[in-house]
């Protein structure tokens, strides 16, 4: 039998649910604009009903309404997009900022760039083979040549300090993603804690899905939730979080670069020394980028060795205007041996580098080679003479040679070949100008006083003091490829008179087979073609984010209208209780006070 009072207990419920219903609404609206928080409602049921007998057999009669929890509103599967999809949208805005330093090193566009000082100082060249006697013209080649030098130092010492930031941008992350790992540990056990007598833990839930959010920028990651509530947060195949148990990420010790003049950085496990490597998000975007900087690096280094090895093979296929071209040098080839002697200008010596070292590029190490020719005797420059008969043609091409008593070789790659990238002291030095080897060789076989010839000696003499035929050559190099390129002779190397010389392979070039202007042009349009590419790939992503934001949002979000509707109705619900209740309270105040009081 139902109880006289049971109707009491059914409005308090109603009173009771309501209320709940209310407070619940205020905290949505007061946590509209708090970042990450999701909406929350009262799940409301009705409670257990009581049977009344009645003529027809029991009936049941409700007894109120009962809140069985209050849940937040979460689409799990728009948050798993949403951690996917930010860790590529990281990637690509910091691949983006990467560029966008680049393209501020190499900018030619105020005419002060590396471009610029390249075609300054092929302009100085193509001047002084117009007039090779004339100084001012020199000195001009000397000046422009070290502006060139200094935009290549500059840009590549850039790209140093970018990287250098880069890895200090990784320690603050690392260390950043240590105190978030931390973070959710905690949260996984007041989560465990709170839930374990079936409440939900929704406010904590939302602060560690937010913590999941930001991690989710720097690597990617998979979330998997135990029975329990708490996070397993793998990334690569490796769990950084798992319930109350995380591991820390940290930088190795320095490893010493000499090629690119600084120290790397790899990111360990601390717990067990494995390197760790992420797959996507700001960390893998940061070592991609480390490395495609030390990849521009290498493309000044190449530029470097091209004038280091190319530019300077052919400067030394020149003469200078210091000696008497009175005095011809000549050589005299008899039963094999070779004798003679010269007297004239300068030839054979370096524009770039140490006077006393050859530099040669090997293609299979993509290094320069720098043989340092040294001793007690004096570095000696000798020629021969190369005859060959092609189609009823006879050519004579002059072979400088450069020896020395000892030698030493050593590889060159990187910054230290643009470090090496220096303009011979001999030719800066006073009076040093005159080295400058603009003129080229002639070769002759000698004629006697008959007008008979001598075909085993050859005169060799410097082109008249204004000829600027090797200036002319020089020149070239910035503009032609390979092909169009015409070598007035070849250089050769030797540790001593009993060493077999070593060829100059003129084919074997650093920026392979194009000019030098067409291989930095090429460089500065790749870097604009990955520019482009990666800004139209991070405004696509941005796009797709923004929809999965909305996607979240239309789940989770408060929405005010929504809440300030839930709001009347609650309060009607609870005015509507409170009234049926204090309706109840006079019937039963009637019933108890006024029952039988006629005929006391």
């Amino acid at each position: 039998m139902r109880s006289t009072f049971s109707g009491l207990n059914t409005m308090v419920r109603g009173v009771f649910a309501n209320q709940l219903s209310l407070d619940t609404v205020g905290h949505n609206i007061t946590n509209a604009s708090t970042e990450g928080y999701s909406r929350q409602a009262v799940n409301q049921a009705a409670t257990r009903a009581l049977e009344v007998p009645s003529i027809y057999g029991g009936v049941l009669v409700g007894t109120g309404v009962d809140a069985l929890s209050i849940q937040r509103a979460r689409n799990i599967y728009a948050d798993k997009q949403y951690w996917a999809e930010t860790s590529t949208h990281e990637y690509y805005k910091a691949a983006q900022v990467n560029y966008d330093k680049l393209e501020a090193i190499f900018d030619d566009s105020d005419k002060t760039g590396i471009l610029n000082a390249m075609e300054a100082f092929y302009s100085a060249w193509n001047d002084l083979s117009a007039n090779a006697s004339t100084d001012s013209n020199r000195v001009t080649v000397i000046e422009k040549g070290n502006i060139f030098i200094d935009k290549i130092d500059t840009a590549a010492a850039q790209i140093q300090d970018q990287i250098n930031a880069q890895y200090d941008d990784i320690r603050v992350h690392l260390s950043t993603i240590n105190d978030i790992n931390d973070q959710i540990v905690e949260l996984n056990k007041n989560i465990m804690g709170a839930e374990a007598v079936g409440a939900q833990a929704n406010d904590l839930r939302d602060q560690r899905d937010l913590l999941v959010d930001e991690l989710s920028t720097y690597m990617n990651i998979n979330v998997y939730e135990d029975d329990k509530g708490m996070y397993t947060l793998v990334s690569n195949g490796i769990s950084m979080v798992n319930g109350i148990n995380k591991l820390t990420l940290e930088m190795s010790d320095p490893i010493a670069n000499k090629d690119y003049g600084l120290n790397d950085y790899s990111i360990q496990i601390k717990e067990s020394g494995i390197a760790f490597i992420p797959q996507n998000g700001a960390l893998r975007a940061e070592l991609d980028t480390i490395a495609e900087d030390k990849a521009y690096i290498d493309k000044l280094a190449d530029m470097a060795a091209f004038m280091m090895t190319t530019f300077n093979n052919m400067h030394q296929q020149g003469v200078g205007i210091d000696g008497s071209d009175s005095e011809f040098g000549s050589y005299t080839v008899i039963g094999g041996a070779v004798t003679g002697n010269y007297n004239g200008p300068t030839y054979g010596i370096n524009f770039f580098g140490d006077d006393n070292t050859i530099y040669t590029w090997d293609e299979s190490k993509k290094c320069v080679i720098a043989t340092e020719l040294s001793g007690t005797d004096a570095i000696t420059r000798s020629w021969d003479v190369d005859v060959k008969t092609e189609n009823g043609v006879t050519t004579r091409t002059p072979i400088v040679k450069i020896e020395g008593t000892e030698y030493q070789t050593s590889e060159l790659k990187g910054m230290n070949i643009i470090n090496a990238m220096k303009i011979n002291t001999k030719i800066t030095a006073t009076g040093g100008t005159s080295l400058i080897a603009a003129r080229a060789f002639s070769v002759e076989q000698k004629v006697d006083d008959t007008g008979a010839i001598d075909t085993n000696t050859y005169i060799v003499k410097p082109n008249g003091t204004k000829d600027g035929t090797n200036a002319v050559n020089i020149s070239t190099l910035f503009n032609l490829d390979v092909s169009n390129v015409v070598n007035a002779a070849i250089v050769r190397n030797s540790s001593d008179a009993g060493a077999t010389y070593v060829d100059f392979d003129t084919k074997a070039r650093s920026i392979d087979k194009i000019s030098l202007n067409a291989y930095y042009n090429s460089a500065m349009s790749q870097l604009g073609t990955d520019a482009k590419s990666i800004d139209t790939k991070e405004s696509a992503q941005d796009d797709l984010i923004t929809q999965i934001v909305n996607w979240r949002s239309s789940t989770s979000g408060v929405d005010w209208n929504e809440e300030l509707t839930n709001m009347i109705t609650f309060q009607k619900g609870y005015s509507a209780c409170s009234r049926c209740l204090t309706t109840m309270d006079e019937m039963l105040d009637r019933l108890i006070n006024s029952t039988g009081v006629v005929g006391r």
